[in-house]
C-alpha cells in the first residue's frame, strides 16, 4: 500500500468516526468520561478488527471454501450463506464487546449506567474506523479517490451507524442491569449481546438483498437512522435510572 493510499484511507476511516464520537459523547455532558478511557476504548475497538478479521476469514474459508480476504456472500440465500452472515455478526459484536470490556467496562471509572453506552459506542466507532480504512484502501486501489468517496459516504451514514446502534443496544441492556447483581446482571448482558447480533445480522441480510437496488438500500439506511433515534431515547431512559 502506497503512503498516499494509507493516508487517505486513514483520513476517510478515522475522521468520520471521530465526528460520530463527538456527537455521542455529548449525551453525557454532565458527567463526562475520562478522556484517557475514551481514547483507550477507541483504540481497543480498532485493535479488535485485527482479531475479528482472521476469525472471519477462517469462517469464510471453512464454510465457503478458500481463504479469500473477504466473504463473497451473494444471493440466493442458502443455509450456508445464512450461517456465514450470522457468524460474521457474532464475531464482530463479540470482539467489540471484548474491546469495550478490556478498554473501560472493567475499570472503576465505569460507575454509572450511562457509562456502558458510552464505552460500547466508543469501541464500536474505533472498530468502524479501522474497518472503514480497510474498505477505503481497497476502493482507492481499484477505483481511485472518487470511488472511495462514494463508499466513504455510504459507510458514514450506514455501516458506521449500524456498529453504533448494535453496540449501543448492548450498552443499553448493560445499563439496565447496572444496579442488578449476579445472574440477573449476566442475563441482561446476554440479552443485549443477542440483540446486537440480531440487529447486525438483519442489516447484513438487507444489504445483501438490496445490492443493485438504490431505493431498497435507502430504505435500509432509513431504518438504521430510525434505530439511532430509538437509541437516543434509550439514552434518556438510562439517565433516569437510579439505584
Amino acid at each position: 500500500m502506497s503512503p498516499s493510499t494509507l493516508f487517505f484511507s486513514l483520513l476517510g476511516g478515522v475522521l468520520p468516526a471521530r465526528f460520530w464520537l463527538w456527537f455521542w459523547l455529548r449525551e453525557d455532558r454532565l458527567h463526562p468520561e475520562p478522556r484517557s478511557l475514551i481514547v483507550v476504548s477507541f483504540l481497543a475497538g480498532m485493535a479488535a478488527v485485527l482479531f475479528a478479521l482472521p476469525a472471519e476469514q477462517w469462517l469464510c474459508g471453512t464454510l465457503m471454501g478458500g481463504v479469500s480476504a473477504e466473504c463473497a456472500v451473494e444471493l440466493p440465500l442458502t443455509a450456508q450463506i445464512l450461517i456465514v452472515v450470522i457468524g460474521l455478526a457474532v464475531i464482530e459484536e463479540t470482539f467489540k464487546f471484548i474491546a469495550s470490556y478490556v478498554g473501560a467496562l472493567r475499570k472503576r471509572e465505569n460507575d454509572e449506567p450511562i457509562d456502558s453506552l458510552i464505552y460500547l459506542i466508543t469501541a464500536a466507532l474505533g472498530f468502524a474506523a479501522l474497518e472503514n480504512t480497510f474498505f477505503l484502501s481497497g476502493a482507492i486501489k481499484s477505483g481511485g479517490l472518487a470511488a472511495s468517496l462514494d463508499l466513504g459516504v455510504l459507510r458514514f451514514v450506514g455501516a458506521t451507524l449500524l456498529h453504533v446502534v448494535s453496540s449501543g443496544t448492548l450498552g443499553f441492556f448493560l445499563a439496565l442491569g447496572f444496579y442488578k447483581r449476579g445472574r440477573m446482571r449476566k442475563f441482561d448482558a446476554c440479552i443485549g449481546l443477542l440483540a446486537a447480533i440480531v440487529l447486525h445480522t438483519f442489516f447484513n441480510l438487507f444489504i445483501l438483498k438490496g445490492e443493485g437496488n438504490s431505493l431498497y438500500l435507502f430504505t435500509v439506511f432509513a431504518f438504521v437512522w430510525l434505530a439511532v433515534m430509538l437509541l437516543l431515547i434509550g439514552f434518556e431512559k438510562v439517565k433516569q435510572l437510579r439505584a
